[in-house]
């Protein structure tokens, strides 16, 4: 699996071994095509309907913070196995850090990281040289979680 993203070049990296990844510009109109790029991923990775709904989920929050708050949204997306688990990472431009808070449930925004963060296994962030990850862990088989 390649990645290219509206008007980017191939990713550096595609598959290797037990991981994926991919290198492109964020966009509102290319999401879907992401998390589709996910869920195969991820199925190939061994994940169960669980796991790719999940993780279709978390890459559609994590783009789309993406494209809302990092000025320049050129990114990479990593999918991988590590033991049990599938992990999401995308790598943006910003090193500001994910902000999540108790949600206000009578607005139409910001609830999708925190309620990202109470389906998945591990969710967090690190800074990384020119920007940060924000990742989340979910099992393979949610049978075994």
């Amino acid at each position: 699996m390649r990645g290219v993203g509206a008007g980017a070049a191939p990713s550096r990296g595609g598959v290797h071994g037990s991981a994926y990844a991919w290198e492109f510009t964020a966009a509102a109109r290319g999401i879907a095509r992401w998390r589709g790029e996910v869920a195969r991923a991820v199925r190939a990775l061994g994940g169960d309907v669980e796991a790719v709904a999940v993780a279709r989920l978390g890459v559609s929050e994590l783009l789309s913070n993406v494209v809302r708050h990092v000025p320049d949204t050129r990114c990479r997306m990593e999918v991988e196995r590590v033991d049990g688990d599938v992990c999401v990472r995308v790598v943006d431009r910003s090193a500001a850090p994910p902000v999540i808070f108790e949600p206000d449930w009578d607005t139409e925004r910001g609830r999708g990281l925190w309620l990202l963060r109470e389906m998945v296994t591990g969710f967090g962030h690190m800074r990384v040289e020119g920007g940060k990850a924000v990742w989340f862990r979910c099992p393979v088989e949610w049978g075994e979680a």
